[in-house]
């Protein structure tokens, strides 16, 4: 079991204020989510941290079942423009990636953070792990690990709705897998 008071403080240290604590055993992990990666998502097979280059569905429901602690992190946004997005979650990730290296070297060796889109970091990504510039930093995002994120989130009471316009509040989330 973690102090959750002492990682409690480096939330607020990095300004995350809305945040739950959860069993991973919770999170809904199902195939059609990473059919949605495959015949959906321009990123499939274009990103060192995206499908294909994840693992099976069944290795990501056993990788979250080695955890009995996460944290989920809610960000709500709203955009002028739609391309604004992704310098967005760039600078999301990239505090988050800062979070979990501060949650490590506090004696969580497990520590392990899903981001809160697609990787993000480059801005043009080499497409494979082996030729990735920041293979330290590079995560998966949630979907691309399967994790059916708008059931997950619904169960724990947070907002998430399908947008129809770039315009609108996106609810974005990220997971810390703690232990």
């Amino acid at each position: 079991m973690s102090d959750r008071a002492a990682i409690e403080s480096l939330f607020t240290k990095f300004g995350y204020k809305d945040f739950k604590w959860i069993d991973p055993a919770q999170i809904i992990v199902k195939q059609w989510v990473r059919m949605k990666c495959r015949f959906g998502c321009y990123n499939y097979g274009m990103q060192a941290c995206c499908p294909p280059n994840n693992p099976s569905i069944s290795e990501c429901r056993e990788f979250f079942n080695e955890y009995s602690e996460g944290v989920i992190f809610h960000f709500a946004k709203a955009l002028n423009k739609a391309e604004d997005r992704h310098a967005w979650a760039r600078e999301m990730n990239e505090g988050l990636f800062n979070l979990e290296r501060e949650v490590f070297l506090s004696g969580y060796y497990k520590a392990f953070l899903f981001s809160v889109s697609n990787c993000r970091i480059c801005a043009k990504c080499k497409s494979d792990k082996i030729q990735c510039v920041n293979p330290l930093m590079a995560r998966p995002s949630l979907e691309s690990m399967g994790v059916d994120v708008f059931g997950t989130v619904r169960q724990f009471g947070f907002p998430i709705n399908v947008l129809s316009d770039y315009t609108q509040t996106m609810n974005r989330f990220a997971l810390l897998l703690v232990e």
